[in-house]
């Protein structure tokens, strides 16, 4: 029997699944909300209290860093260096620059004053330093992070990895999924792929998976708010510290985590269709369903085994 929890976190819809074979969900589930309090506590750049904050502010010098804050770091390292730069999170202060400065909730439908800066090429994390011996992380002044979507895929896999013993478990974090593997009963998880800027009518189409994975997607057309007369979204251009000019509305990314799901969506947007397609095609482990702004839809090759 599958046994789900939703809730709000990290600014966005949760979804806990696990498919125990009993009438009772594993008294764990129950845990999940807090165990993303206390991650929201290390890595939210909204809270002024987090750890992420104080790291941050104390740009400029080195700052011994608990075991999570470090843990994403790492994570983050691997993204940047796997999707050539696109993927970041440096781009924080850029990301404020165009006024995703607050909870989206708050930020929602409203038109900013505009601006007259531009942020510029964000600086990649090479010019971070860091210690793995102290866990210490060294931030240059003016520097700052924003972990963003690479916290929610490594959220959903620590989810994972700790109900995966009570049967088979699947973690959404408002669109970064990991499940440990098919269901008890050996069919696979179901996850529709929502039409863009009308997710009210349902689902494009459905995924089916039989085995443990990650999946993200990546979209610019649900975070949008104006800028004087500028549509902004919160997908920055690394490359101009702006928000990304794209083709591709919405990017659907399998792959072995969710993690390195979330980091290649993301880098496939950016990319746009032709080059993101290409760059997808090299990787034997990525597949992908692409959406864009005119409403094609593309394939990537390997996506067929889960359609």
């Amino acid at each position: 029997m599958v046994h789900r929890l939703q809730f709000r976190a990290m600014g966005t819809d949760m979804l806990v699944c696990v498919d125990n074979g009993s009438q009772q969900p594993p008294a764990e589930m129950a845990d999940v909300p807090s165990w993303f309090e206390e991650w929201e506590q290390v890595l939210s750049r909204f809270r002024v209290t987090s750890e992420l904050s104080r790291l941050n502010r104390a740009a400029g010098q080195p700052i011994s860093v608990s075991e999570t804050l470090w843990q994403v770091f790492q994570s983050a390292l691997v993204a940047e260096k796997n999707t050539g730069g696109l993927v970041t999170p440096t781009v924080a202060g850029a990301v404020r620059e165009v006024g995703y400065d607050r909870d989206f909730a708050l930020l929602a439908g409203q038109t900013l004053d505009p601006v007259n800066s531009v942020y510029g090429i964000v600086s990649p994390l090479e010019y971070v330093s860091w210690d793995e011996p102290t866990r210490t992380i060294y931030l240059p002044e003016n520097m700052r992070l924003d972990f963003g979507g690479i916290a929610k895929g490594w959220a959903a896999e620590q989810i994972v990895q700790r109900l995966k013993y009570h049967g088979s478990a699947l973690m959404n974090c408002g669109g970064d999924i990991a499940m440990s593997g098919a269901l008890l009963d050996g069919n696979p998880w179901e996850i529709g792929v929502y039409k863009p800027f009308d997710r009210s009518s349902g689902y494009l189409g459905m995924l089916y998976f039989q085995k443990g994975c990650g999946v993200a997607t990546s979209s610019t057309d649900r975070r949008r708010w104006k800028q004087g007369s500028l549509l902004r979204h919160h997908i920055i251009d690394p490359h101009t510290g702006l928000p990304a000019v794209s083709d591709i509305v919405s990017a659907t990314v399998i792959a072995p985590t969710a993690i390195e799901a979330e980091a290649a969506a993301k880098s496939v947007l950016i990319r746009g269709s032709a080059a993101g397609l290409g760059w997808l095609e090299s990787d034997p482990d990525l597949a992908a369903l692409l959406i864009l702004e005119n409403g094609q839809i593309l394939y990537s090759r390997r996506i067929h085994e889960y359609l």
